[in-house]
């Protein structure tokens, strides 16, 4: 099954352009796109499309009310979100993801990292490459002085699981970590999927954000 993808962009040259690069792999189809966040939400409902490719400032509704109003529905399969920017540190960046965003990509990354971040948020990761993002939710969480030493709810994570977030927050992907840690990848998956249960999160960019404000991963 191709991966359906839904683009909301203010601009119709980024809007154009986004749908026929996608377009033309073989595994992607794209169903649709919006000029602003209100008509997003509104055919993402109808469409129920794998991925939604969202610019962060739209008109009507900017992209993190668009995205949260998407991720708050009960969508099954769930509808992953990817927030757009032409920003390297932005604050509607680091909400996005604590509302449950899969990731976020500059307008200006190759057409070969654009492919792949459908692909990997598709399949139920967090885009967390390129590297920048990483060092926006550190600078976000540096300013907002939201670091919290060993709070109470990691509290209920094992030692193993405790490394497993810390490396997740790294940027590390599954095969990765399991080669950090010697263990299998499926060794890996059941840990990721205990951590992400425990702490009640919805994915692994929720993860790398708790991770930071907790102190598990300093601020670099």
């Amino acid at each position: 099954m191709a991966i359906t993808v839904f683009i909301a962009d203010d601009q119709a040259m980024v809007r154009q352009g986004f749908g026929a690069l996608l377009a033309a792999q073989s595994d992607i189809s794209v169903v649709g796109d919006a000029d602003n966040g209100a008509t997003a939400v509104t055919e993402v409902e109808r469409l129920r499309p794998d991925v939604v490719l969202m610019d962060v400032r739209m008109p009507q509704m900017n992209g993190l009310e668009a995205a949260r109003a998407i991720l708050r529905g009960s969508h099954d399969p769930p509808v992953r979100v990817l927030m757009l920017t032409t920003f390297d540190i932005d604050d509607y960046v680091y909400e996005a993801l604590a509302i449950g965003a899969s990731g976020f990509m500059l307008k200006d990354a190759p057409a070969e990292e654009l492919i792949r971040g459908v692909r990997v948020v598709a399949a139920g990761q967090a885009l967390l490459a390129p590297s920048v993002t990483r060092r926006l939710i550190a600078d976000v969480t540096k300013r907002r002085g939201s670091l919290r030493s060993q709070p109470a709810k990691l509290a209920v994570l094992t030692p193993r699981e405790r490394e497993v977030l810390e490396l997740i927050a790294q940027g590390l992907s599954n095969v990765e970590i399991a080669e950090a840690l010697f263990v299998a990848e499926q060794t890996v998956k059941t840990h990721v999927g205990k951590v992400l249960g425990k702490l009640h999160l919805r994915d692994r960019a929720q993860a790398v954000v708790l991770a930071y404000e907790t102190g598990v991963v300093t601020p670099g």
